[in-house]
């Protein structure tokens, strides 16, 4: 029977892999350094946040609302600051989650991935300006400035939705996979409705098909790069 049956040899290691099962890496030295500066400057605002926070829900009901909040230059100056001072937790959160993670950013330190992906999307939104600035019209610039502006205001509306349902889920021990599948389906909500208002923005001055060729061009070709970068690169 021992001839038969030969004592077996276990090849693999005792240790389990840190592949598998392994709880997903927290926030790098830099991302927490980014967390602490974006809490300060956001308690420093509040008051900020405060007022303009009748005018963005008027901004989500009504196009016209955008204009109003254009017109205050002291809200205008408010709800940029807001928005800048967001860009800080929208990388957070697109790191954390892996939101965005193309396979050039995966085997560099946790400290450069999460400068990468700061990078990357400030990178979006300079392209996003550079683009605004050479399509601006010679005439009704007025609006098209007013639809362009709007997207600070449903960036800020964006993330007053993601970082609550990121602590509601965290409460509840939801996975990564689940934050990261709620959260992307939040966005694309916020920007079909962002699209929506703005398209009716730019129809006060330009014909349905030149106000899609602007949606195509300002938002839709910086948005699809970015994802592009992500999936291919």
């Amino acid at each position: 029977m021992e001839e038969l049956f030969p004592e077996g040899e276990l090849l693999l290691g005792t240790a389990p892999s840190e592949g598998l099962g392994a709880p997903s890496a927290g926030l790098p030295l830099s991302g927490e350094l980014m967390a602490v500066l974006c809490i300060l400057l956001f308690l420093l605002c509040l008051g900020r946040f405060i007022n303009i926070l009748p005018y963005i829900f008027d901004s989500i009901l009504r196009a016209r609302g955008s204009a109003a909040l254009e017109n205050s230059v002291r809200v205008r100056e408010d709800r940029n600051i807001i928005a800048y001072i967001l860009l800080i937790p929208a990388c957070l959160v697109l790191y954390r989650y892996r939101i965005y993670d193309p396979a050039f950013l995966q085997d560099l330190p946790a400290n450069y991935r999460m400068l990468g992906v700061a990078g990357i999307l400030l990178a979006m939104l300079l392209l996003r300006l550079l683009l605004y600035r050479w399509m601006m019209p010679r005439r009704r610039y007025e609006l098209y400035q007013v639809a362009y502006r709007a997207g600070h205001t449903f960036f800020i509306l964006l993330m007053m939705l993601v970082l609550p349902t990121i602590g509601l889920l965290y409460v509840f021990h939801a996975s990564d996979l689940t934050v990261r599948t709620v959260v992307v389906v939040e966005s694309a909500l916020s920007f079909l409705l962002y699209l929506l208002r703005k398209g009716e923005i730019l129809s006060g001055f330009c014909n349905p098909l030149t106000t899609f060729l602007y949606l195509c061009a300002l938002e839709l070709l910086p948005l699809g790069l970015y994802v592009a970068s992500a999936l291919c690169l």
